[in-house]
């Protein structure tokens, strides 16, 4: 595996349940579901693009929250409902003219190998599948839900000289 130049991050895509959230799944009796989300993430994500980075979503499952939080967030794009990652990444690839090097991801699961595989840093949160964790340059020291996506803001940060 290649060694990854974080100052070369312009994007940082992210899965959604367990990178931003914990990863469970709660459902209200009305039939709404809950998820949690870190503050220490979101103040990542909003310093991250002070600094230029451009930020995606790509996720398996749609939910409301999940439209509400990226607003909230002002994150760049939403995928939601996604089979195949590497299709939206396509999408931006050629939108922005980037190569994979410019782009990091982070993922929990085993349907996030692929794009893990093509990002020019690839992540996992810290209880991420044991499978996932062979296929990254980085294992975070947080758990998903609980600041591992700002340790990968910052680790790119750091690296840009910007913090």
């Amino acid at each position: 595996m290649k060694k990854p130049d974080l100052k070369k991050i312009e994007f940082l895509l992210m899965d959604l349940d367990g990178c931003l959230t914990t990863g469970h799944m709660i459902y209200l009796s009305s039939g709404e579901d809950m998820k949690v989300f870190h503050t220490h993430d979101g103040y990542g994500i909003e310093r991250g693009r002070k600094f230029g980075l451009k930020f995606a979503v790509i996720s398996g499952r749609s939910s409301p929250i999940n439209r509400k939080r990226t607003d909230r967030l002002k994150i760049d794009f939403l995928f939601e409902d996604v089979p195949d990652k590497l299709v939206p990444y396509a999408e931006l690839k050629k939108k922005y003219k980037l190569n994979d090097e410019n782009f990091a991801y982070i993922g929990d699961d085993e349907f996030d190998i692929p794009l893990l595989k093509k990002a020019g840093f690839s992540c996992c949160p810290n209880n991420a599948i044991d499978e996932v964790k062979k296929h990254v340059h980085y294992i975070c020291k947080k758990n998903g839900g609980e600041g591992a996506v700002r340790e990968i803001i910052d680790k790119i940060l750091k690296a840009k000289k910007f913090i």
